[in-house]
């Protein structure tokens, strides 16, 4: 398993940003996963595998992308309470939160994570990808 769910890098302007990185991603090895412009966003995979995702698209907010906004490191956990006990420890430790715990299905349908800043503000997720259960 990689630790590694997906990244997620901002731009303000996706049509100028996708052949961009469709050749970068495509001399790297990896494979087109999606593209909606009419979400203003693209992901790419490994060519083996179906993680991690990189993916590239509009903040989330429609904020102008910069640190922990249009960039955020998503990590991989093994379970649903894996998750939870990262965004309590984390917010223990003087995080922030940008995101309870909690199922996120229109990504899909077992999609579990939270969402956090650091103590410098930058974000982070921790996802699990199994349906309840089958972790």
């Amino acid at each position: 398993m990689s630790v590694i769910s997906h990244v997620c890098l901002g731009t303000a302007d996706l049509g100028r940003a996708y052949p961009f990185y469709a050749a970068l991603f495509e001399e790297l090895g990896l494979t087109l996963r999606f593209h909606a412009p009419d979400q203003g966003w693209a992901g790419w995979m490994p060519r083996d595998a179906d993680r991690p995702l990189l993916i590239v698209g509009r903040p989330w907010n429609g904020e102008a992308p910069g640190p922990g906004n249009g960039l955020m490191t998503a990590l991989t956990a093994r379970s649903r309470a894996s998750v939870d006990r990262c965004h309590a420890l984390a917010l223990a430790a003087g995080g922030a939160c940008a995101g309870p715990p909690g199922l996120r299905p229109h990504y899909h349908p077992a999609y579990y994570g939270a969402y956090f800043r650091d103590l410098d503000g930058n974000k982070l997720c921790v996802v699990c990808h199994e349906a309840e259960g089958d972790a």
